[in-house]
């Protein structure tokens, strides 16, 4: 194993991505290792993606034998495990166990490739739905301060951040934003001129904000009123990342709609949109499609993870876990002065960095890369939500050995930091 870690300055990648990337060669279990032979605890999970962890003999066992039968043959037909994981998709419903409908009853299921990809078709089949049952006129739609929803042009025109939306002007009109988790705003702005309302119930880059609960009874209440379209974004907080199956539940959200992706078939490209009856019998052939999406290889892994993660012993550890190192991370800020509070609900969980006690300058806006920085080079990897949130959202097996180790890394940098012995600014 090499001292230095293997990042690379020179790659063919466009500027859109760091000029210094990290280059990973392998991972096993919460651990990852870069091309240097380096280990690091990982506290990223892919950014969500990678629920199960590194290395599993199964999830590529399965994509294998299913490569060997039948890699690709569109959506033009259908195979065994799109029909299977659709099937179990749809019979588990919104409810906290399998089988329980909750507010809607799924009908349907579009697979797609990813999270953007996903919200992109929720806000078609809205817009769809309000011109189909309500007709013209009736097109706008809500998204709120903080959100992020995707990159792509539709998904990007409800991500109200001028960094993102700046370079791509203009962008899908009808598009209002309200504020996020405030009911009285909320009521003065929705009417039925709205097709859809998109919402994340927890705010994956906005910092970690949190939906509460009369805010999601609000939502309820008033997309129902004037018939508009209800999306819940849980490509981030869906398939139990939060200790819920669907972050919706926990809250008393009811969406119409909701939009999964990134831990769907644990690395592998699969989203999908769960579709209601009253928006399905309105959609006409060839209204939507995809080539990719739904292919054998990525529904016969995800099949097996939906077995995984819709586990009620699973999902009860995740909780467990979750409060476990939520009282971890609370302690830290017990014990920093330059540490806030702790957001998130299960293993989706922020740490928040008070900057302007980190950096004299007025521009603190290079303490949290260094801080990214120094956690790497004591071997732990973990995220950035907003300006100034730690976010931290490991395999969802991470154990508690694992959760201390990476605390005793935290604690390590930050004690370097309140030491002097490490600057992270000026």
């Amino acid at each position: 194993m090499s001292d230095e870690p293997a990042l690379i300055k020179d790659h063919p990648l466009p500027n859109c991505f760091s000029p210094e990337l990290l280059m990973i060669s392998r991972g096993d279990g919460v651990w990852l290792e870069d091309a240097s032979g380096r280990r690091y605890l990982d506290f990223t999970g892919g950014i969500a993606v990678n629920a199960l962890g590194y290395g599993r003999e199964d999830l590529a066992d399965i994509a294998c034998r299913q490569m060997k039968k039948l890699v690709h043959i569109s959506n033009l037909y259908i195979t065994e495990p799109a029909l299977e994981l659709a099937n179990k998709m749809i019979a588990r419903g919104v409810g906290e166990a399998s089988g329980e409908s909750g507010a809607n009853q799924f009908q349907a299921v579009q697979f797609l490739n990813s999270g953007s990809e996903a919200n992109e078709t929720a806000l078609k089949y809205a817009r769809l739905y309000a011109l189909r049952r309500k007709g013209e006129g009736h097109h706008k739609l809500l998204s709120f301060t903080g959100s992020f929803h995707g990159r792509t042009m539709g998904a990007l025109s409800v991500t109200p951040n001028a960094k993102y939306q700046a370079p791509f002007l203009p962008l899908l009109p009808g598009v209002e934003v309200g504020e996020y988790d405030e009911v009285a705003a909320l009521e003065k702005k929705l009417d039925d001129t709205f097709a859809g309302v998109i919402v994340e119930v927890i705010q994956g880059e906005g910092g970690l904000a949190g939906m509460s609960r009369e805010f999601a009874a609000a939502l309820n209440r008033l997309c129902r009123k004037h018939d508009v379209i209800l999306i819940a974004d849980e490509v981030q907080t869906g398939l139990s990342r939060t200790g819920r199956f669907y972050a919706s539940t926990g809250i008393g959200l009811e969406p119409d709609m909701i939009t999964l992706a990134k831990p769907l078939a644990a690395g592998l490209p699969l989203a999908a949109v769960l579709i209601p009856e009253k928006i399905n019998r309105l959609i006409h052939l060839g209204d939507h499609g995809t080539t990719f999406g739904g292919g054998p290889v990525t529904t016969a892994v995800a099949s097996k993870i939906w077995d995984i993660l819709s586990n009620p012993q699973f999902i009860s550890q995740i909780r467990e876990k979750g409060e476990y190192l939520a009282g971890k991370l609370g302690t830290l800020t017990e014990k920093y002065s330059f540490l806030g509070g702790v957001r998130g609900r299960g293993l989706l969980l922020g740490l928040e960095v008070l900057q302007e006690r980190l950096s004299k300058s007025s521009d603190s806006a290079e303490v949290m890369p260094a801080l990214l920085t120094a956690f790497r080079e004591e071997g732990l990897l973990i995220l950035r939500s907003g300006a100034n949130i730690l976010r931290i959202a490991p395999p969802l097996i991470i154990g508690t050995e694992e959760i201390d180790t990476g605390i005793t890394i935290m604690s390590r940098v930050f004690d370097k930091i309140e030491s002097g012995a490490l600057k992270i600014a000026d």
